[in-house]
């Protein structure tokens, strides 16, 4: 069982509550928020996150980019404790699990309206997709540089903006701004990913980000990934400016700068492993400020 836990990666489920608890406090700013809702959306959103996570294993394993050069924890399936078949069984039994929680929270929300229930459904199901294909199957996708176009998309714009939606069954364009802020650092914490492993995403012929422009122009793409999703999170709060409180998201700055400055000096992989959480719980922060500056202010 311990080796299914660590397969799991449970240090990746704060990035992915991230999203959904940024929607959250948007919808509890507007006095729309659900308990019912929130507890729903987190296990679809954990179920997914694991999904991605097993398939990502899955993926590399076969692939190769779970080499000997590689840094980092080691694979379930590379270093031989879960065989292929058992991880392909339990990639099947998490998709089914995150279709039926997907489809609970739809009904929750919405009840039987086909053309909404629809529509969510499709989300949930290219959602399903995009957490396999990322790494497994013919031609995955993250081995074309596009993963992070997708993370932008799924803990960007559907993350926050679908989930606020569920909540107040209204379209907020002005969520726009809060949604993409926290997508780029989400893609944030992807970049720390690929720059940690540049030299055997090459060898594995995955071309990443880092590896299609290189690692300095990688570290430019990472100050501008930070730079930007806080610009867009601060304007919102300025847009809808009321208190003091909601300049608390200040306090998420020095997190992001030591992490931009982490992926400039640490040239070794090893040295830049530790930053993947940091990001990762630096997100939450700002998420968490965020929310409590718009409820407080």
């Amino acid at each position: 069982m311990k080796h299914w836990v660590k397969a799991f990666r449970l240090r990746t489920l704060p990035l992915a509550l991230a999203s959904i608890g940024m929607g959250a406090f948007l919808a509890a700013s507007a006095g729309q928020f659900k308990g019912g809702i929130f507890g729903l959306c987190a296990l679809t959103t954990i179920l997914l996150q694991v999904l991605s996570n097993l398939a990502n294993d899955y993926g590399d394993s076969v692939h190769g980019a779970d080499g000997h050069k590689r840094t980092g924890p080691s694979r379930a399936v590379q270093s031989g404790v879960i065989s292929l078949k058992a991880m392909r069984n339990a990639i099947i039994l998490f998709s089914a699990l995150s279709l039926l929680s997907g489809v609970g929270l739809i009904y929750l929300a919405f009840g039987w309206s086909p053309e909404v229930f629809g529509f969510f459904l499709g989300l949930g199901v290219l959602a399903i997709l995009a957490a396999i294909t990322y790494t497994a199957g013919y031609k995955p996708y993250g081995y074309m540089g596009l993963g992070d176009i997708s993370v932008l998309i799924f803990f960007g714009l559907v993350g926050v903006m679908g989930s606020a939606y569920l909540y107040e069954q209204e379209l907020k364009w002005e969520y726009l701004l809060p949604a993409i802020s926290t997508g780029l650092f989400s893609v944030g914490v992807l970049n720390v990913n690929n720059i940690r492993d540049i030299e055997s995403d090459k060898e594995a012929g995955k071309i990443s980000i880092p590896v299609r422009i290189g690692r300095k122009k990688a570290v430019i793409y990472h100050w501008f990934l930070l730079g930007t999703g806080f610009a867009l999170g601060l304007t919102y709060v300025l847009m809808n400016y009321t208190s003091y409180w909601q300049l608390i998201i200040v306090l998420a700055l020095p997190g992001l700068i030591k992490n931009a400055k982490a992926v400039k000096q640490h040239t070794e992989a090893s040295k830049l492993d530790p930053f993947l959480k940091q990001m990762a719980l630096t997100t939450l922060l700002y998420v968490v400020l965020f929310g409590v500056g718009q409820l407080v202010g």
